[in-house]
C-alpha cells in the first residue's frame, strides 16, 4: 500500500520490541524445551511483525487488512504461549503480567488500526493513511484489567489456576 513504510508504523516497532523481549525469556527456558514451546513463543512473535510488514507491503488495503488479521492471531498465539510458561512456572507471574501488558499494547495498536483500515470507503482508498505516532499516550496500556480479558484481542478469559 502507499504512504509511509511499515517501519514507521508504531504498531510494527512494539512488535519488534516485543519479539526482542520473547528471545530474551525463552533464553531462561529450559533446554528440553528448545525445540518445544520456545521455538513456538519465538516463532509466534516473529509472525506479527512479519506480517505487519508484508501487509504494508501489499497493493491492496484488502490484503494489508488479512496480513493483520494474521498477526492478531499470532499475537494471541504469543499470549497463550506466555501463559503456558507461567503455568510452567518457567516465568515468573510479574514478568508474565509485564509481556501481557505489551502484548495488550500492541493488540489495541494493532484493532486501532484494523478498524480504521475496515472504516475507510472506496473514494479515499489511495489517500496516505494516518500513522499513530510513536509516544503517543496509551494511559489504559499502563493499567492492568481487573477484569479476565486477553489484552490482544479483549475477549474474556478463563480463570487463571495460578
Amino acid at each position: 500500500m502507499s504512504g509511509k513504510s511499515y517501519l514507521d508504523l508504531e504498531l510494527w516497532q512494539k512488535a519488534m520490541d516485543l519479539v526482542v523481549e520473547c528471545y530474551t525469556l525463552t533464553k531462561s527456558f529450559p533446554g528440553t524445551e528448545l525445540y518445544g514451546l520456545s521455538s513456538q513463543l519465538q516463532r509466534a512473535a516473529v509472525s506479527v511483525p512479519a506480517n505487519i510488514a508484508e501487509g504494508q507491503g501489499r497493493q491492496h488495503r484488502s490484503e494489508f487488512i488479512q496480513h493483520l488479521s494474521i498477526a492478531s492471531g499470532s499475537l494471541a498465539e504469543v499470549e497463550t504461549h506466555i501463559r503456558i510458561a507461567q503455568r510452567l512456572k518457567y516465568l515468573p507471574e510479574k514478568k508474565a503480567q509485564e509481556l501481557l501488558l505489551r502484548t495488550g499494547e500492541v493488540g489495541r495498536l494493532l484493532n486501532g488500526l484494523l478498524r480504521y483500515l475496515r472504516g475507510r470507503g472506496e473514494e479515499d482508498k489511495r489517500k496516505p493513511r494516518n500513522v499513530v505516532k510513536r509516544g503517543a499516550p496509551l494511559a489504559d496500556a499502563r493499567q492492568p484489567s481487573t477484569e479476565n480479558l486477553s489484552p490482544a484481542t479483549g475477549n474474556r478469559l478463563p480463570a487463571s489456576g495460578n
